[in-house]
């Protein structure tokens, strides 16, 4: 019975209050401010996502790592779970608004963006980010809620690289985006055809990944401490991604940080006077501030706030004094993070998870290049012996 006791009110109590807290401030939101029902909507969305991200430990960069290191392949199997709910659920979606993918027509805010050699350096430049960071940025957002002292130099970073993003947005608009084609695969093979090529794909990477899974060691700890396994998370994030598309936005963590950028550095002064053509894609868009709230702005506070009741519950809300070579490759890997999802508009959360999802082949060609650059980044970690 011990082993399905409830956490000790020390860590209940606490806990409660947070997440009471955070539902009170998207009722709060819902009366107060413009546009309150959407807002309170996300902001809700936000407190499920850090819940199920923090619970599950939904980190691309980590649970690459455990399969990599110890062939455990789990993790990537969540995620492979979260993209099968994702795209059933979307495709149902896009039916019912699109009942034919007609050519030249595309499901509206959809993350379904250029396909170009920027997006595939966009997500080779995130993927070395964030092994040198240890984290993506969601994982860096959601581990604030455990008391990262790391992750803020990571998110700091990430505004620096928006900002160097923005600075070389028009060089590579006119070189190579602006010309780009946007491969929805709907068009080309119909809502059926999409999902049946893209449920293929995964399950050949499941069966991979599956022959050559190894299972751990058993968790310590009872029930409720332990981490849910990873693919509840993922089927639980791929139903909240398809809910979130249908009634607010697709699934991105980075339009928020972006704009914060873009608008620091526009009051500065150092942006061209025009960005080409950057107002013009979906996908994590970014915008200058001119309101204090914002949908995805409202959606990240309340997945933190939803991470940090997730972590005191569970006793993982454990800060710790960082150290300076771990705060060097956070900021670092945070600047190639921020520049890669500039470029590739969003990031593992955005032009991955919801592109896939959306039937989008930009969302293919950012995992492909995104998993090289992890690879790249964890044999730097080996071979520097960065823990």
């Amino acid at each position: 019975m011990a082993d399905l006791a409830l956490p000790p009110l020390r860590r209940l109590v606490p806990s409660v209050i947070v997440l009471t807290a955070a539902v009170w401030f998207s009722h709060t939101l819902g009366s107060i401010a413009e546009g309150g029902r959407e807002l309170a909507l996300s902001a809700l969305f936000g407190i499920a996502f850090g819940i199920f991200l923090q619970r599950s430990r939904f980190c691309f960069f980590c649970v690459s790592r455990d399969f990599i290191e110890r062939r455990d392949a789990r993790g990537l199997l969540g995620i492979i779970a979260a993209l099968v709910i994702g795209i059933l659920g979307y495709h149902l979606v896009f039916g019912a608004f699109m009942p034919t993918p007609t050519i030249g027509r595309l499901p509206p805010q959809a993350h379904i963006g250029p396909v170009s050699w920027i997006l595939a350096a966009g997500a080779l430049s995130f993927g070395l980010g964030m092994a040198l960071a240890g984290s993506c940025i969601s994982a860096h957002l959601y581990r604030l809620g455990e008391g990262s002292t790391v992750s803020p130099f990571a998110l700091l970073g990430a505004l620096f690289g928006f900002v160097l993003g923005f600075l070389s947005w028009n060089t590579l608009y006119l070189s190579g985006i602006q010309q780009a084609p946007v491969i929805w695969l709907p068009h080309h093979f119909g809502y059926a055809g999409s999902v049946a090529l893209q449920l293929s794909v995964l399950a050949a990477l499941a069966i991979w990944l599956w022959r050559r899974h190894q299972a751990p060691e058993a968790t310590a700890g009872s029930k409720w401490e332990r981490r849910w396994p990873t693919y509840v998370g993922g089927l639980l994030i791929g139903f909240l991604g398809v809910l979130a598309y249908f009634r607010i936005a697709p699934l991105g963590v980075t339009a928020e940080l972006g704009s914060i950028a873009r608008t620091t550095a526009d009051q500065l002064h150092w942006l061209p006077s025009r960005l080409e053509g950057i107002d013009t894609f979906s996908g994590c868009a970014t915008v200058i501030k001119e309101t204090l709230w914002s949908k995805n702005g409202v959606f990240v506070l309340s997945l933190i706030l939803g991470s940090l009741a997730a972590a005191l519950s569970a006793g993982d809300f454990k800060p710790r004094r960082p150290k300076l070579p771990e705060i060097g490759r956070a900021f670092i890997g945070g600047i190639l993070m921020g520049w890669g999802s500039l470029v590739a508009l969003g990031c593992t959360i955005g032009t991955l998870l919801s592109g896939i999802m959306a039937g989008a082949a930009s969302g293919w060609v950012f995992a492909l290049f995104l998993f090289g650059g992890l690879w790249l980044g964890w044999q730097l970690r080996a071979k520097m012996h960065w823990n």
